[in-house]
Order: C-alpha cells, then structure tokens, then sequence
C-alpha cells in the first residue's frame, strides 16, 4: 500500500491525502454535500522483465541415480543460462522434488518400479526479446517442463504515478457531472484513499512443455500491460 505522500506528481494538488487504510476524512465546518467517487486510474507499459520457470523431470530403478541424471541436466541448463548472458542475482531454484513410482493392477499390491526426480529454476530474463531463444538453448540442454512467461515492469513506480494521477482528473471529472446533475459545484476535495494498485503484472502463465528442439525459435511478444491504481475521493459540495 502507497502513501500520496511520495506522490510528486500530485504534491500541488490543495488536498488531504490520507492512507488507504484510514479511508476517513477530515471535519468539514462549512455547509455542503459529501460526495465519495471511487475511480480507476490506468497507463500502459511495455514489459521489460520475463520470467519462466525451467524445470528437468527424471525417472531411473533407484532414488540416487533420478537424483545423479536430474543433477547433471539441471547444471547443464544453469551453464548455458550464464553462457547466454544470464546473471547468477536473475537465477533461483524453484522446486526440488522425488517420488517413488509405482505399477497398479487389481487385486495386487503396488510394485516400485523406480524413482523420479524433479528439479525447476525460476529464470529471470531482463531483455524479453532474447528469451526466446534462450528457453530453445535450455531444451537442448535437457529442460522438459518449461512453465511461463510472467511479464512485468522492472521499475514500475513512474507508471502508478502516471495512473494516480489520471485516477484523480477521472474521479473530479465524475464529481463535476453528479455535481452539475445536482445543481451543485464541486468546493474541493477533502480525503484521497487509495485502495489497490496492478504495477503490470501479468495473468497467471501459460504452461507448457517441450521434448525436444522445434525448428523455429521460440518467440516470445512483450506486448502491453496496463498499469493501475484504484482511489478513493472524497468531494465537499456547494
């Protein structure tokens, strides 16, 4: 939760601006209406970060050689990340897993027939468009299971501000029509809550898995993600 405090792009508005968990206005002395608008700011951005987990499932007779096969992939994959450019702070391991395998037949007890591992590592890419070409490296490397892309804003702080303050000209834009509906005008704003914010963020990822090296690279389109902050207005009525 942001404070308008740090706002700079707002600091010239004459308004009280109050925490979005407060939510409650200062005293009003003079004689007027109270009128709460709630309103949605919004701007777009290019992503600049991707991120995909990268994972390698291995099956073998005993838990140790799932572990020894899983292990040897998975620092392939890691040597051609850092190969391609991939720094060690944008590399973190996801999950680490092993499970028993069983055959089932009816009227029998399980047999084990092996053992798999799973090991995935959370890849962040700060140039989207090579990424593409990247996860095609890593499926050569051995990675099967290839969950993503999530993309985002790295520095997203410019963008809510950007939105806060369309949010507050579309919140005075609405108080103007109730008032003007009303035969009243708008006197000022008293309290500014703000009650939610989306820095771009993406929808949950796709998933998918690769076995083997398609003949095209995989692409990877940044596109656009809107940016939005959620206020709440409080306007004094005359």
């Amino acid at each position: 939760m942001r404070s308008f405090a740090t706002a700079t792009a707002l600091a010239a508005l004459p308004l009280a601006v109050l925490p979005a968990a407060a939510q409650t206005s200062a005293p009003i002395v003079a004689d007027g209406a109270l009128l709460d608008v709630t309103a949605e700011g919004r701007t777009t951005r290019v992503p600049d970060i991707a991120t995909i987990r990268a994972g390698v499932v291995t099956a073998a007779p005993t838990a140790a050689a799932a572990m020894a096969e899983n292990a040897a992939r998975i620092g392939r994959m890691l040597a051609a990340l850092r190969r391609a450019g991939v720094a060690d702070r944008d590399l973190q391991t996801a999950h680490v897993g092993l499970s028993p395998q069983y055959k089932y037949a009816d009227n029998v007890p399980p047999v084990l027939t092996g053992y798999q591992a799973n090991n995935s590592v959370a890849v962040r890419f700060r140039d989207v468009a090579k990424s593409g070409t990247i996860l095609d490296a890593l499926v050569a490397q051995g990675a099967n299971q290839i969950d993503g892309p999530n993309l985002s804003l790295d520095k997203p702080d410019a963008a809510l501000d950007e939105a806060r303050v369309d949010a507050v000209a579309r919140a005075r834009a609405r108080a103007e029509l109730y008032a003007k509906a009303a035969g009243l005008s708008v006197a000022r704003i008293v309290s500014i809550g703000e009650s939610g914010e989306n820095a771009g963020g993406a929808p949950p990822p796709m998933v998918f898995a690769r076995m083997a090296k398609a003949a095209d690279s995989t692409a990877i389109v940044a596109g656009e993600r809107d940016v939005t902050v959620t206020l709440t207005v409080r306007f004094l009525l005359k």
